[in-house]
């Protein structure tokens, strides 16, 4: 089966957008961290000189919903949250690369502990 002229594999790559584009044609969609994110957008909000771990998120997120055909509400706090720091989306990411090139890691919350802890409890020693 033979492509049209203009959808062969390589005009496709060329022509692909440099973000994912919005759905436009289906029903909005419920994203299933939507939940956490709510919590994390929200203390977004509230800070007022971000730290690294707030510029990692805003971050985080931007790119998880960008193009996701919902969420709107996150979508727009989180350009609120940029507006409210003065930055734009390129800021934001040369910051947060130049953040992860020092050797940023994120703490990990007590639901991210990997293993069950019967190792390291109730040892005789």
């Amino acid at each position: 089966m033979a492509l049209p002229p203009d959808s062969s594999p390589a005009a496709a790559t060329t022509s692909m957008p440099a973000h994912r584009p919005v759905r436009e044609d289906g029903p909005e969609q419920t994203h299933p961290l939507h939940a956490l994110d709510r919590v994390v957008v929200d203390r977004l909000l509230a800070a007022e000189q971000p730290a690294d771990e707030h510029l990692v998120d805003a971050a985080r997120l931007l790119m998880r919903y960008e193009g996701f055909p919902g969420a709107r509400d996150l979508q727009d706090d989180l350009a609120k949250v940029l507006r409210l720091w003065g930055l734009s989306r390129e800021a934001l990411h040369q910051r947060t690369r130049a953040i992860w090139a020092a050797g940023f890691r994120p703490a990990p919350s007590g639901s991210d502990a990997v293993g069950s802890g019967f190792d390291t409890t109730d040892q005789e020693g």
